[in-house]
Formats: structure tokens, sequence, C-alpha cells
């Protein structure tokens, strides 16, 4: 199958997957529906990157950046919820649950989800028209210096010992399913990409750790938790910065001389 073919198969193919994670949101049927949702428009987002200067990807991408930022929230509150559970606080996770209902609302009724449904709609159409005026001509290699780009900016963001963890955690992110989005042409090996979904939980509980941390600054009745918390957050940095001395020695040093 020509690569332009497997292009658009793998956009359709998470739409599907989108449209069954807002079907599964809309019943309340289980609690990874968002999670689920925001992973299919992570990855839609991922295969458009390198493409995001077409002017004919440009709706479908913002359409899908709309709603990853929209439903932040509501997962940074799921999340939350789930950590109180474990810990027994029952009350004060159900004392957020009408909130959190409140948001599942506003995201299956808002324009932002609407708009990308109607993008992945229109947008297999524009992805061909640009491919028969051979606009595709060198779309694999233009991909695969995207990522060699992005693998660079990573190695030297993980280098840089003063270099923000909260942007790092994001650059991680990126930079990860980007290379599974593409894997035939990232620089990276398994085991070299292995590493980036250690990087990125480790990064991920100490940011939630960090978060949590200063929600019990303003929330009076989190209060009780803030040093459980900070003391999480300490030991996942620890962790996390462990990986990361690990992930200077795997990553290669400098992909320019890629095609």
């Amino acid at each position: 199958m020509p690569f332009t073919d497997r292009f658009v198969a793998e956009i359709v193919s998470l739409q599907v997957r989108l449209y069954s994670a807002r079907a599964r949101l809309e019943a309340r049927t289980d609690g990874e529906a968002l999670h689920d949702l925001r992973i299919a428009v992570r990855r839609i987002r991922s295969l458009l990157k390198p493409l995001r200067s077409v002017a004919e990807m440009g709706a479908l991408s913002k359409a899908a950046a709309d709603v990853g930022q929209q439903t932040t929230p509501a997962r940074d509150l799921e999340v939350l919820i789930h950590e109180l559970e474990k810990r027994t606080y029952s009350n004060l996770a159900q004392s957020r649950r009408s909130q959190l209902s409140h948001s599942y609302d506003a995201i299956l009724t808002g324009s932002p989800l609407r708009r990308l449904m109607v993008a992945l709609d229109e947008w297999p159409a524009e992805f061909r028209a640009v491919e028969f005026n051979h606009g595709w001509a060198r779309i694999q290699s233009r991909i695969r210096k995207a990522l060699h780009r992005q693998v660079d900016r990573l190695h030297e963001a993980i280098e840089d010992k003063a270099y923000d963890r909260h942007q790092l955690r994001v650059l991680v992110k990126r930079t990860r399913y980007l290379t599974e989005a593409f894997p035939t042409l990232s620089p990276l090996s398994k085991n070299e990409a292995k590493i980036l979904k250690e990087l990125q939980s480790a990064l991920g509980n100490w940011h939630d750790h960090y978060q949590w941390s200063l929600k019990a600054q303003t929330e009076k009745d989190l209060h009780p938790l803030r040093r459980v918390w900070e003391g999480g957050a300490d030991s996942a940095l620890e962790e996390a910065e462990a990986l990361l001395l690990k992930a200077t020695k795997l990553l290669p040093k400098s992909s320019k001389k890629a095609a």
C-alpha cells in the first residue's frame, strides 16, 4: 500500500476510535472514555504535525488542538478524583464529581468537538486533492526530517540541566507520539523509543503531584494531603531525573545528516 494511503487509513482509524470514545463518554459507561478520546486526538495531531504548514491540513490540525485544550481541565479533574479515591478520601472525590459531569457535558455539546468531527469528515478529500496536484511527492522525506529535528530538540533539552521540566514533559510526549505515528521514519530504534514512554510516565507522575500540591494550597479541603503530594512530587522528579540521565546515553546525538 502506498504511504499516502496508509497515512489516510491511519487518520480514518483514529476517527473511528474518536467516535467510539465519544459514544462511551455520552453513555458514561467507563472512566477511561475521555482519556481514550484525548489519546485519539493527540495521535491525530502527531500525524499532522510534520504537515502543519500545508494549508489544507490547517482546519483539522486547529480543530484537534482546540479539543485537546478544552478537555485538559476535565482530564486533570478525573485524575485528581482517582487519586482521592485511591487515598480513601471518597467524600472529597464525590464533591468534585458534579463538576466533572458538567465538564463532560460541555465537551460533548461544545463547538470544538463538533468542528473536529466535521473536519475529519472533510479532510480525506482535501488530502487527496493535494496528492492529485503532486503535493505529496516527498511526503516521507518531509516527515523523516521533521522526526529527526524533533529528536534533536529533545536531546538538546535533556542535556540542558536548566530546561524547564514542565516544558520537557510536553516535548517528550510530542516526540513519543510522533515516533509512534511514523516508526519506520524515526531515527529511534525500539529500545530508544521505549525510554520516551518511561520518561513520559515519570514526568507525568511528577507533574500530577506538583499540580495537586498547588491545589492543596488554595482548596482548603485538600490541605491535609499537601505534604503527601509534595513528597510524591520530589520522589517522582528523582525518578524522572534518573531516566533523563539514561536517555542522554540512549538517544542519538545528532541527526543533521538525515535525508
